[in-house]
């Protein structure tokens, strides 16, 4: 299967699971541990690469991550720029 990138990164939503990680003071490491709460086995280097847009990010795991960081699936694929 050849994976196509977008913009020259692996994911739209790495920047925003950056931004809301960051404005909910959480780190990394914390976040990692709030999906493998919720079933997603996840690791922290994950969270970091899914952030620099060379990790894919399934669906269930954008689910996962916009519960953990309290925004929508939405938001974390808009491209606006906004927060």
């Amino acid at each position: 299967m050849k994976i196509y990138a977008y913009k020259g990164k692996d994911n739209l939503c790495g920047e925003r699971i950056r931004l809301a990680r960051a404005k909910n003071r959480i780190t990394q490491s914390d976040l990692a541990a709030r999906m493998q709460v919720a079933g997603v086995a996840i690791e922290r280097d994950s969270i970091s690469r899914i952030e620099r847009g060379t990790r894919i990010v399934t669906d269930y795991e954008l689910k996962i991550f916009s519960k953990a960081l309290g925004v929508s699936m939405e938001w974390l694929t808009d491209e606006s720029g906004t927060l």
